[in-house]
């Protein structure tokens, strides 16, 4: 496959590009994180979500230390051409590192950050436990 379609992507300087993860299945937003042209290609040739780890400067493939991996559904490019959106099934139903199934688990409300989603897995047994 020609690689010419992500030419057309609005990489930033650093040679990102944003990515929202969105379950496929209700619309709910589970998590940011960034992606580069070769997370974005193997995203695509593997059929699961790999994203670009700016503070580990290396590829991320979500899932590999938790086991709570992205299957692909589908891949949007915005009017922009400078977010991608991945339509994915969360295995697992956590893609958060906190244990929660979303990384959005604190609102706004009152002038303060109120957590507002429960862990459904403790952090400590989902990293120590998986292999």
């Amino acid at each position: 496959m020609s690689e010419a379609w992500l030419d057309e992507i609005r990489w930033t300087s650093d040679g990102l590009v944003p990515a929202i993860a969105q379950e496929a299945a209700t619309g709910k937003v589970m998590m940011f994180a960034w992606m580069n042209r070769e997370s974005l290609a193997e995203t695509v040739a593997s059929g699961y979500a790999v994203y670009w780890s700016r503070s580990r400067q290396k590829l991320w493939r979500k899932g590999e230390s938790s086991g709570h991996q992205q299957k692909i559904h589908a891949i949007y490019l915005d009017c922009d051409e400078d977010v991608i959106l991945l339509e994915i099934e969360q295995q697992g139903g956590i893609a958060c590192h906190t244990g929660r199934e979303s990384c959005f688990y604190r609102r706004f409300e009152d002038g303060e950050w109120r957590t507002v989603t429960p862990v459904i897995k403790d952090p400590n047994e989902i990293y120590s436990g998986h292999k």
